[in-house]
């Protein structure tokens, strides 16, 4: 059987290992490392290559889950591992200082894979910080011409992750 490979991507600290934690198979490989930068004021370990897991649906059919480097200085990671895959996870904090602009970064920076694919949208930690809303998310994604679904995620929980999933296979099915 075929397997297709899903992208989780997002700022650092916005729960792309958390994510695919929750829903692998199996322990997800993961090369995280200790912070150095200013990031170690926030976050003690970092995701420098990338993390795999991987879920089978009840089809049989085997969903690759590739979480990226948050940090633009690994963007060339980026580039290949989206490489044969069909969709994207952007996974936004809501407790960033600007996440909506994080929102954008990650757009401008996979708009050429989101147009060959399609893309969801998990705001995590809006339980702690209420804004922006959700609303928030959707004007800018409006105003950029962009249509996507956007939900509010615990990337803990594992009925979450799976909604995105389910989310991202239902618009590429509408688009097939």
């Amino acid at each position: 059987m075929k397997q297709i490979k899903f992208i989780f991507t997002g700022p650092p600290g916005a729960g792309k290992t958390t994510a695919i934690a929750a829903i692998s198979e199996f322990p997800p490989v993961s090369t995280d490392v200790l912070s150095t930068d200013d990031l170690a004021k926030t976050k003690e370990k970092t995701t420098v290559a990338m993390d795999f897991g991987q879920i089978t649906l009840d089809n049989g059919l085997k969903i690759g889950l590739y979480g990226t480097p948050g940090q633009e200085r690994f963007r060339f990671m980026w580039e290949i591992l989206v490489q044969g895959g069909l969709g994207l996870i952007v996974l936004i904090d809501n407790r960033r200082p600007d996440p909506l602009k994080d929102l954008e970064i990650y757009l401008d920076n996979f708009s050429e894979f989101i147009d060959k694919t399609d893309a969801v949208i998990g705001i995590t930690c809006s339980d702690v910080k209420e804004t922006p809303t959700l609303d928030d998310y959707q004007d800018v994604l409006q105003k950029r011409g962009q249509v996507f679904p956007v939900f509010s995620v615990d990337a803990r929980e594992k009925e979450d992750v799976l909604f995105l999933l389910n989310a991202l296979l239902t618009c590429l099915e509408l688009a097939a």
